[in-house]
């Protein structure tokens, strides 16, 4: 990038390129033009997005796909008040992600003017770090540490504010991006291992629970390593989804469900849980615990968070895939394959197979989770919002490998699945991208859909549509016996779709749900599929549940 004279803009850009980042998403503003010009002719594609919430659930996807901190920008005020919701998903996710606004001047910072509000005092409760770029020589330490702190384990959004004089100030010459340093992971503590392996030995019932943090760390294989030569039964959280094969026989599927599932029978029965690479805000310990009584082996990159129930007997911190290995070496003896996992595999095949071939209208859960896992590949990626569409994907999606069903349960957003699509093609473009969503959180951020078409990132978006907030009433109804101020009524959507210059397609048979969904992930363009759904399935999945019988 050849400049006349380096300014804050564009050494803030030369840093960004030193920490790799690839994308930017946002708006520019009045007060960030200068930043925003600097990005041309660098190596930083911008996205131009619709919305600033759009932007930060596009860096927060992509930060949670690659494990490199997404990027996202706004201009002060209200610009980046709008990004808050995404970098609030993206922190308790653990995703990690950099949100940049601009500020008003320092001139002006200290008393009350125009569109003044304290960014920083915002921010700082939903992210790791949170802070204002003083001056030009700043830039190069406050951008590394950025990146840092926001990659590092436990991962999270990170918050820089740019006063829109500071981002004009000649920059020293010999201002530049520091080396980055990389954080290697630390081998587990051999007497930790050891007390682990104890606990392990001494076990009538072990069961593992893997959450979001084994996906992070890369750890499937050595999580099937420890599961085949312990014969030990895993369980995953809805964000540890496919971390752990669901087609493995000793795969007891995904726990996070509002009432008592399957694979919860197996943590009744369990005498000790190893929780590998789990956040307890991913699912309650009380759940998997509810006594208090169980003893937990918790690995992990970081300690565990203190709670009555996750009273933790042995904490393994360290490399995750290390742990394992290590784990498993010390504790030496098999105890065959894990049976609770094929009779859960059972169960929860016959609700999915049931599904599948009912040909009723509008179209069951059931049978929409089947036929797209029918029209995706083992490493295609769904992103499954937040709803009562989350809960059918999550309990019934069969999912192969980590980041391939993506969901938030951290803060559990509606409407991040849609610009997550965009971010998340980006990342990995060779593979199908598929946003799974019910018709309330489509419309939260469907503006996304002029986005992906004016910057050619083909993916579908399949509306379950029932024209109310499904998981509310769900709610509503088991809790009071009715509902109320939860129905709603929606657009023509293929026509509005077509509007933006997507393909549009309505399914009006059970028949043509799967051919639709092939016709539109075939296509290299951005497509919405709107499905009918019935939803009557809902009440009665959580009466079927509340008269399951322990399966073991």
């Amino acid at each position: 990038m050849k400049v006349t004279s380096l300014n804050a803009a564009h050494l803030l850009v030369r840093c960004l390129e030193n920490e790799g980042v690839k994308y930017v998403f946002g708006i520019p503003g009045e007060e960030n033009i200068h930043f925003v010009d600097a990005l041309n002719g660098s190596s930083i594609r911008f996205i131009l997005v619709r919305h600033e919430q759009g932007a930060a659930f596009m860096a927060d996807m992509y930060g949670r796909v690659t494990g490199r901190a997404g990027v996202c920008i706004a201009t002060l005020g209200p610009g980046a008040i709008n990004l808050l919701l995404g970098v609030a998903d993206a922190h308790t996710d653990s995703a990690p992600l950099v949100a940049i606004s601009a500020q008003v001047a320092l001139s002006r910072i200290y008393k009350e003017s125009h569109q003044g509000v304290d960014l920083v005092a915002m921010f700082r409760p939903i992210t790791k770090w949170a802070e204002i770029v003083l001056r030009p020589e700043a830039i190069p330490e406050m951008v590394r540490k950025a990146f840092k702190v926001a990659q590092t384990e436990r991962p999270g959004a990170v918050y820089l504010a740019v006063p829109e004089d500071v981002e004009q100030f000649s920059a020293p010459p010999d201002a530049a991006p520091l080396a980055i340093n990389v954080v290697y992971d630390m081998a587990p503590s051999a007497s930790q291992i050891e007390r682990a392996a104890e606990v392990l030995k001494g076990a009538r019932s072990p069961i593992v629970l893997a959450g979001h943090g084994a996906a992070r760390n890369g750890a499937s294989d050595a999580l099937v390593r420890f599961s085949e030569r312990l014969g030990v039964p895993v369980a995953t959280t809805f964000m540890g989804k496919g971390v752990f094969p669901d087609d493995h026989p000793n795969a007891l599927g995904a726990l996070g469900f509002m009432r008592h599932d399957y694979a919860n029978f197996g943590f009744d029965h369990a005498d000790v849980i190893v929780c590998v690479g789990y956040d307890l805000q991913e699912y309650a310990p009380e759940r998997i615990n509810p006594d208090a009584r169980k003893k937990i082996i918790h690995i992990h990159r970081y300690p565990a968070e203190v709670d009555a129930h996750y009273h933790v007997a042995v904490g393994i911190e360290g490399n995750i895939p290390q742990s394992l290995d290590a784990l498993a070496k010390a504790v030496k003896k098999s105890r065959g394959p894990a049976a609770a996992g094929a009779k859960i595999h059972a169960l929860l095949r016959k609700e999915l197979d049931r599904g599948a071939n009912d040909d009723s209208f509008p179209v069951k859960p059931q049978r929409l989770v089947a036929d797209i896992r029918r029209a995706m590949g083992r490493n295609d990626i769904v992103l499954a919002d937040t709803g009562a569409v989350k809960m059918w994907m999550a309990r019934l999606y069969p999912t192969y490998a980590a980041n391939t069903c993506l969901i938030s349960n951290g803060l559990a957003t509606m409407g991040f699945a849609l610009p997550g699509a965009i971010a998340t093609k980006l990342a990995q473009p060779d593979r199908k991208v598929l946003a799974v969503m019910g018709d309330g959180s489509f419309l939260m951020n469907s503006q996304e859909l002029e986005t992906a078409v004016r910057e050619k990132i083909p993916f579908v978006v399949l509306v379950w549509e029932d024209s109310a907030y499904g998981l509310i009433k769900w709610k509503m109804n088991l809790e009071l016996g009715r509902d109320s101020n939860c129905d709603f009524t929606n657009p023509d959507f293929v026509g509005y779709a077509k509007s933006f210059g997507v393909k549009g397609f309505r399914v009006r048979t059970a028949a043509e749900l799967l051919p639709t969904l092939n016709r539109a992930l075939s296509d290299d363009s951005v497509s919405l599929v709107v499905c009918p759904v019935d939803y009557s399935e809902n009440l009665a999945l959580t009466k079927m549940l509340g008269e399951v019988t322990d399966p073991f």
